[in-house]
């Protein structure tokens, strides 16, 4: 369930995944992020789901149980649909990544992914069909995915590729505590790197954010960090 209700007129997600785990914490991203989400594990009923919940982008996993793999159903959406599509699969062949561009998709990641940047490419490519707001404003606070770019009190601010990563997560979290293990995972992808890189990429961000306005990172001791206004 959404820890918090979407906004009105919230980019629809529509997620296929056959995998329990990834579908509801892909799911669970794209609700923290903001999205109206429906998710499902196979293609049955696929147009009808479509028709019902007319998604601006669908999540679309290649390899699915049942008769109709992803490229069926996406060649299914693209004769009824104009959403966005990106595919997600862990087939990484030049030939399959052709065939899903040749049945219309928008987009192509691999698994295994890391959240922050798949969340990035769906809002990138929400942005291209006119189907998300151009920047999320926190405080005085302004993020724009799709031009990644930042600024605080209208300065720009010059951040690394990283660190916009990592403020987008901070921003998509907004007001939830996060571990540095959480964090290690959804922006770089690894649960194994030393948590000191968290708190050097913390403090580098702090430095650029607070040199324009009060600290919006705050430390939870024990716990790890939430941006609050």
């Amino acid at each position: 369930m959404p820890t918090s209700s979407p906004r009105a007129g919230a980019p629809r997600a529509l997620v296929v995944e056959d995998d329990p785990a990834v579908r509801e914490a892909l799911a669970q991203a794209l609700r923290d992020d903001g999205k109206v989400v429906e998710a499902v594990d196979d293609g049955e009923g696929f147009e009808a789901v479509v028709d019902g919940f007319r998604p601006d982008v669908v999540v679309l996993d290649v390899m699915l149980p049942g008769a109709r793999d992803g490229f069926a159903l996406g060649r299914a959406l693209r004769g009824r649909s104009d959403a966005g599509l990106l595919f997600l699969t862990a087939r990484d062949a030049v030939d399959d990544r052709l065939r899903g561009f040749s049945t219309g998709a928008d987009d192509y990641v691999l698994k295994p992914y890391v959240t922050a940047e798949l969340l990035a490419r769906v809002n990138a490519l929400l942005q291209r069909l006119g189907r998300a707001p151009s920047a999320v404003q926190v405080g005085d606070l302004v993020l724009d995915e799709a031009a990644q770019a930042a600024s605080r009190a209208s300065v720009p601010l010059d951040l690394t590729g990283t660190e916009h990563r990592l403020l987008a997560y901070l921003v998509a979290q907004r007001g939830r505590t996060l571990s540095k293990t959480q964090i290690l995972t959804q922006v770089w992808g690894y649960e194994d790197y030393d948590p000191n890189l968290v708190e050097v990429h913390v403090s580098a961000l702090r430095r650029k954010t607070e040199a324009h306005g009060p600290r919006l990172i705050h430390t939870v001791r024990g716990l790890g960090y939430v941006l609050r206004p």
